[in-house]
Order: structure tokens, then C-alpha cells, then sequence
């Protein structure tokens, strides 16, 4: 069963910088009708539960020149996906890894300047002691970018069945 330590006010707090990470306090303060000293406690609150792990935000990767992100799926030996996890996580062009069940024991968000780039980090990664094949797909367009937070979350949460 999953804790959750969170209150409708915590919540709006959650909507609110899902929507803006640098909202000033002072705003929510004034959406929820109470105090920015309380607005930070909270936030602190929800820092040290580990419900906010950190403030970020969405940038442009074309604007970056940065042409292509690719998700990449790697299938590894089992006995040695630690050993993938430690090469692969620090890379300069890897901004996202996980393990996972299913098709592919490892999923990798990699970003590149062009499909030569691409190509190289592709044959990079299956020159991995252990890995034992590479399946890359390139992200054409973002239709809808990753939230903060699931709509399904705030709405179940601010109608009272969370």
C-alpha cells in the first residue's frame, strides 16, 4: 500500500508548481488563503518526506542543438547489469536511466547533435561488457511533455479519494 502524507493544501501546492517550479510563495500563499511562513513550512514538509525531490524545469533541446533524443532499450546479461548501470549513468549524452521489466532490462534517454552522434553513442553502448543488444528509438515529437505530477493524481487528491 502506497503512504501517502499529503493533504488537499499540499496537493495545490503540488498543482501549483507543477505548472510554474519558480512560483514565487507569496502566490500560493494566496491561493490557499494562508501565510507564506506556512506555505514554506510546507514545502519543507514535502522536501523532507521526499515528495519534491528537486525543482526543474523543460528546455529545448533544438534550441540547444540538439537535434535527436533517442529512448534506448538495452538488454544485459543478467549478472551484469550493474556493471552497464555504472558505465552508462554518467555519460555526458545519457540524461535518463532506468531498470525495467519487460522488453529490455534498461531503459536510456540519450540526447544528440545529429544521427552521426547518434550512430556513435548506438555502437558506444553495444561495446558494453554485458550488453547484449541495443535497441534505439528516436522521439520524432513530444505531443505531450512529462509532468510532475499525473492530472489523475491532483484531481483523485482535491475530489478526496486519494
Amino acid at each position: 500500500m502506497r503512504e501517502n502524507s499529503t493533504n488537499k493544501k499540499d496537493v495545490i501546492i503540488l498543482r501549483e508548481l507543477s505548472t510554474n517550479a519558480r512560483i514565487p510563495i507569496t502566490k500560493i500563499a494566496k491561493v490557499l488563503s494562508i501565510s507564506d511562513v506556512a506555505v514554506k513550512r510546507r514545502l519543507v514538509k514535502l522536501e523532507e518526506n521526499g515528495i519534491i525531490k528537486k525543482y526543474t524545469y523543460i528546455s529545448n533541446n533544438k534550441k540547444l542543438g540538439y537535434d535527436i533524443i533517442a529512448l534506448v532499450g538495452l538488454n544485459t546479461l543478467p549478472d551484469k547489469i550493474l556493471d552497464v548501470i555504472k558505465l552508462i549513468k554518467d555519460r555526458d549524452d545519457v540524461t535518463f536511466v532506468a531498470l525495467s521489466s519487460g522488453d529490455h532490462n534498461l531503459l536510456v534517454e540519450i540526447w544528440a547533435k545529429n544521427s552521426e552522434e547518434l550512430t556513435k553513442v548506438v555502437e558506444d553502448l553495444r561495446r558494453i561488457p554485458g550488453v547484449v543488444a541495443v535497441y534505439p528509438a528516436i522521439i520524432l515529437d513530444v505531443i505531450k511533455e512529462r509532468e510532475p505530477i499525473p492530472q489523475r493524481f491532483l484531481k483523485e487528491a482535491l475530489e478526496g479519494s486519494v
